[in-house]
């Protein structure tokens, strides 16, 4: 019998296999009554969509507004997916040719969920197409259609410590926001000490509720650092490590982190100082606050297989690989736009990629057989790649 291993095999022979399983399902007679009730949890939780409408628009700050969302009844949707605090949906948006998707992370309580509404603040972004596309166009009875709720950027008490220092930039503060409201109801319990970024005060997002919430709850503690204004209660300058441990509560503590690339930046060398071990820090990937490599080519072709179809389109080495589709009126899957959550996995038929620094959240065995997360890609030659459709 001839020697087996890895490298003998061919990973797409499994994949395959998908439509000869699926058929063997369809003929087979159905053992589980359509009602059953762990399917009907599951879909309750983990909805493959959700028809959303929006019912209040309000002005947080002069360039970021918080939408309230509720089920849209018109769609069928009488219900909202629970939610762990820290957690987003995705959006997705069709304009013209564009079919795109962003995350927004929800900013009210788990427990808002159960009442019929979650809430998102969306803030303008320079050149931004989509924050730009809402801002511009969602007023109440607009309808919207996301995701169930994703993401991993949420508390653990078996991973992490019950005192958490939460480091914030811009609208890096709702993931946190909703988590102190967990606290506050009673869904979560830790103690929670927030430390919030901002250029001016004016541009503070969510600043009432958090005063509110830090002084009705004594697990909550709120400190705000203004970059660019120097005013009496508030701390001065950027978040470094000495502010950190000014206000970190004694003995062992995670760090939580959400913000703009900037603030990730500026606290990489913060971090070795405060002696946290690996687990101790999380950090929220912002969608597409990463960088292309410093040689990448001015123009690339990209030929994809989707849906059955292979297409070529022009793309800029600038753009991620997905941004590139997106652009060319490709429908390819997408979530986080972070690298982190895989479901714009994707196989790499021939050509080389750029993959930043810290993003290349692959399992091994995808690195070994050329699969990629085209969110977080950027091409450096001409490629190919396999797109999958999601149901």
């Amino acid at each position: 019998m001839a020697d087996h291993n890895l490298d003998s095999l061919d990973p797409m022979a499994f994949t395959r296999l998908i439509p000869t399983r699926e058929s063997h399902f369809a003929a087979a007679e159905a053992r589980i009554p359509a009602d059953y009730p762990a399917n009907r949890l599951a879909a309750a939780l983990h909805p493959a969509y959700q028809h959303l409408v929006v019912s209040e628009v309000k002005a947080e700050t002069k360039d970021s507004r918080v939408y309230t969302l509720v089920p849209d009844g018109d769609m069928g949707c009488t219900s909202l997916a629970y939610f762990d605090a820290g957690q987003y949906l995705c959006v997705y948006i069709e304009e013209g040719s564009v079919v795109t998707q962003r995350p927004y992370s929800i900013l009210s309580s788990p427990r808002d969920s159960l009442c019929g509404f979650y809430k998102i603040c969306v803030k303008a972004v320079e050149g931004g197409f989509v924050s730009n596309h809402i801002l511009e166009n969602w007023c109440v009875g607009t309808k919207v259609r996301t995701s169930a709720p994703l993401g991993e950027f949420t508390y653990e008490p078996l991973r992490d410590c019950e005192n958490v220092v939460a480091v914030c930039g811009g609208s890096g503060i709702t993931p946190i926001l909703s988590l102190a409201k967990a606290i506050a109801e009673g869904t979560e319990e830790l103690s929670l000490t927030v430390l919030y970024g901002s250029r001016l005060e004016e541009s503070i997002i969510c600043r009432q509720e958090l005063d509110i919430l830090s002084e009705k709850c004594e697990n909550i503690k709120v400190v705000y650092v203004l970059s660019h204004e120097e005013k009496e209660g508030y701390e001065r300058g950027f978040i470094t490590a000495s502010k950190i441990k000014k206000y970190a509560p004694e003995g062992k503590y995670s760090l939580f982190m959400c913000g703009p690339e900037a603030m990730y930046k500026s606290l990489e060398g913060e971090l070795s100082g405060l002696s946290l071990e690996r687990k101790q820090v999380r950090r929220e990937v912002q969608s597409e606050c990463f960088a292309p490599a410093p040689d990448s080519p001015v123009s690339v072709n990209i030929t994809v297989k989707a849906h059955g179809e292979l297409k070529t389109v022009a793309a800029s080495g600038k753009d991620t690989i997905l941004r590139a589709l997106e652009k060319a009126g490709v429908a390819a899957p997408s979530h986080c736009r972070g690298g982190e959550c895989g479901y714009c996995r994707s196989r790499l038929v021939s050509g080389k990629v750029y993959i930043p620094e810290g993003l290349d959240m692959r399992r091994l065995a995808d690195s070994r057989y050329g699969y990629i997360h085209p969110c977080c890609s950027f091409p450096l030659t001409d490629i190919e790649i396999e797109v999958f459709p999601k149901r």
